[in-house]
């Protein structure tokens, strides 16, 4: 396939997603965290705009001087942006005029490909393609966010269940201590907080080929492990009381069976199900109470090519810190990840809704510890 049908196919796949929402769905903001599908259509096509046809697309007319101040993310190079908890505030411009944002830059877009030679542009319409399926997956779990909690818990799709998966192993895989090699080291594309390969020394340790089921969690539960402080990190513990949790994201117990949202809709829980949407706390209480702990975001790099992944975002225990001899580039784009490694943490692999041919062992996604509403999961270590 060439960069012209990948962009071409990567486009539409965001388009296929969106064709399931309803009008009145593009612009809710549920929560600060969570963006409205509007703004996900419209950011992701800003970033072609503004990195690509702004700068290398003679004679480029910008199709709206206002959709920088209103879509640019978090680049304080490019210029002022709105507050990320305003996003959901913006009535206008209308879902329409987005779409026809999104018709007017691919057209131009094309007069790229045609004339295509700098590598430059080629690697900058990579990012932006691979920017793209992030927000693809962002975009399902802003929706499902949104869907999940509406009082009536709607249909998405009823094909779209999306937590179905179960362990198709249970063995556990023995790593023997020696010093290994971490980080990127092929030729395809991948992010800068990959990059800075590097050897660490870890000891031997065993690591689980499945991830933790529904029906291991509801023993947790019920085992009294949301009220035991002493399975808690401090601040997980503050989060527990302070937001009165006692189950994972989406669960609700009725009539004394437990239920989730799923964008297929309300489902009985399923026990022998991966577990999905806990945060890092949860997944740290989990290990403690079942004498065990989540594996490094090393350990987990070294495993990863004898273990079934890719269901889940696994919480690891390592925080989210640059490489050796990380680097970042100059302008907007160093600002891609670099500025976030504080108070983050990491996870390995990927999901159910991560796009296609975006996800490879050495991969390394970031959250706060707090946020559980990804595809996230538990794979214990000792």
């Amino acid at each position: 396939m060439t960069l012209k049908e990948t962009y071409q196919q990567i486009r539409q796949q965001t388009l296929d997603f969106c064709s399931h929402l309803q009008i009145e769905d593009f612009a809710v903001q549920v929560v600060a965290f969570a963006s409205p599908a509007k703004w996900h259509l419209a950011h992701t096509t800003w970033f072609f705009e503004t990195f690509i046809l702004k700068n290398h697309l003679e004679h480029y007319t910008e199709f709206n001087p206002h959709f920088n101040f209103l879509f640019n993310s978090y680049y304080n190079n490019v210029g002022d942006r709105i507050l990320q908890a305003n996003r959901g505030n913006m009535s206008r411009p209308s879902t329409n005029e987005i779409f026809e944002y999104r018709t007017y830059v691919d057209q131009h877009m094309q007069e790229v490909f045609n004339n295509l030679s700098d590598t430059s542009i080629i690697d900058l319409i990579i990012l932006g393609l691979n920017h793209e399926q992030q927000h693809q997956e962002l975009l399902i779990t802003d929706v499902k966010y949104m869907l999940g909690h509406n009082p009536i818990f709607p249909v998405f799709n009823k094909d779209y269940l999306l937590v179905k998966d179960h362990n198709s192993s249970s063995e556990s895989i023995n790593i023997p201590a020696g010093v290994y090699q971490i980080g990127y080291q092929g030729n395809d594309f991948c992010y800068d907080n990959e990059l800075g390969v590097h050897k660490v020394y870890l000891n031997d340790f065993e690591i689980a080929n499945r991830l933790v089921t529904n029906g291991e969690y509801i023993e947790f539960m019920e085992a009294g492990g949301y009220t035991d402080f002493n399975l808690w990190l401090d601040e997980g513990w503050s989060w527990v009381n302070k937001h009165h949790i006692n189950a994972p994201l989406y669960w609700h117990k009725i009539d004394g069976e437990w239920h989730y949202y799923t964008l297929a809709g309300l489902q009985k829980v399923d026990p022998k199900a991966i577990l999905t949407h806990i945060n890092y706390y949860e997944a740290n209480a989990y290990a403690e109470w079942k004498a065990m702990r989540l594996p490094t975001e090393f350990e987990w790099e070294i495993a990863a090519e004898h273990l079934n992944w890719g269901t889940r975002w696994e919480w690891t225990n390592s925080a989210y810190l640059p490489y050796p001899n990380f680097k970042k580039e100059h302008g907007a784009v160093g600002e891609y990840n670099g500025k976030f490694m504080s108070n983050k943490m990491v996870l390995r692999g990927a999901s159910v809704a991560t796009s296609q041919n975006h996800s490879r062992k050495t991969y390394r996604n970031f959250f706060n510890p707090t946020e559980r509403w990804q595809f996230t999961g538990i794979r214990l270590c000792k």
